[in-house]
């Protein structure tokens, strides 16, 4: 990808919340330019205040925050920024959300159930975005919940092109579950066409996972496990253990987003995997680094995505 520079005459503007103002720094540096000045502030009772501190009049602005943890302080403080934009008579405001909250309730499994996916997306569309970006869906099936434009993006190019460099020889990919066989096709496909497993796994409570088999050959293989996020890591152990058993050699996990909660740096740090590899969708603290993580990042990525909205050109193209 190449470095693009902004001109100072560009109506394009660059604003970050406070989830990951890291990952806005890079894309802000691969578009050769600058975040915007922004005040984020809270009040004694736990209010958030945003102002917008340049004028945005008849600008496209794009704003940078994953909705991760504090999840329900990320989503508004983004809400409030949109809002301040719209306000603000910007032309265009796109909003920019590696990773998207409240994924997983985006369908009814049982009565009297929230779709919260859907009331999400309604609220990011009521505050007054014009468009949004988001990276690794849960289910690709949300971007029907927007009726504004929406663009996604995937951080497995990143994934394979440090996997591709690794060099590795008879390595299989493995879908931790039935749900996500296509993610897991898709990165097999363009992993040179590798061979692929599914592991069979009956989910009893939420963020409780009990794995049954293995669908596909990993005996002698160097395993690859994909999966969108890593949040308790428990489908991961219990999965990357019954690889073992099955005969599998060395054990990558890969996923996009490292919520990483609970118990889940104790579960990857364990001698079950040789690497554990993420991208900085999500930031990850010092404290919660562990010799076999690796940490990518996708901001490269999402600044050559916001280059090209902005310039009306192809997105879909950087994935084929």
């Amino acid at each position: 990808m190449l470095q693009h520079q902004v001109s100072d005459n560009n109506r394009l503007r660059l604003f970050s919340g406070s989830a990951n103002i890291g990952l806005a720094t890079e894309v802000a540096r691969y578009l050769g330019m600058d975040l915007g000045p922004m005040i984020r502030k809270r009040f004694a009772d736990g209010e958030l205040y945003v102002q917008i501190q340049e004028s945005i009049r008849g600008c496209d602005v794009y704003l940078i925050q994953p909705c991760c943890n504090p999840v329900n302080d990320n989503l508004m403080e983004l809400l409030i920024m949109i809002d301040a934009c719209r306000r603000a008579s910007a032309r265009q405001i796109t909003a920019v959300i590696p990773y998207y909250s409240y994924a997983r309730a985006d369908r009814k499994t049982a009565g009297r159930e929230s779709i919260s996916a859907k009331l999400v997306a309604n609220l990011v569309t009521q505050a007054g975005a014009n468009r949004v970006l988001a990276m690794d869906l849960h289910s690709a099936q949300i971007q029907g919940y927007f009726d504004i434009p929406l663009d996604h993006v995937y951080g497995s190019p990143v994934i394979l092109d440090y996997l591709l460099q690794k060099e590795l020889e008879d390595f299989v990919v493995v879908s931790p579950d039935v749900g996500g066989v296509a993610r897991a096709r898709a990165f097999a496909k363009k992993l040179n066409d590798a061979p692929l497993a599914i592991i069979d796994k009956r989910r009893q409570a939420h963020n409780v996972a009990e794995v049954m088999n293995v669908i596909g050959d990993v005996k002698g293989k160097n395993a690859i496990l994909v999966d969108d996020m890593i949040d308790t890591a428990g489908t991961l152990l219990e999965g990357a253990r019954l690889l073992k058993k099955e005969g599998a050699k060395k054990i990558y996990a890969c996923a996009t987003h490292a919520v990483f909660s609970g118990p889940a740096i104790s579960r990857l740090s364990s001698d079950v995997f040789e690497e554990v590899i993420v991208t900085n969708t999500i930031p990850v603290p010092l404290d919660n680094y562990f010799p076999q993580l690796k940490v990518l990042s996708v901001a490269n990525l999402l600044g050559e995505t916001i280059w090209r909205i902005h310039e009306d050109s192809s997105v879909s193209i950087m994935f084929r």
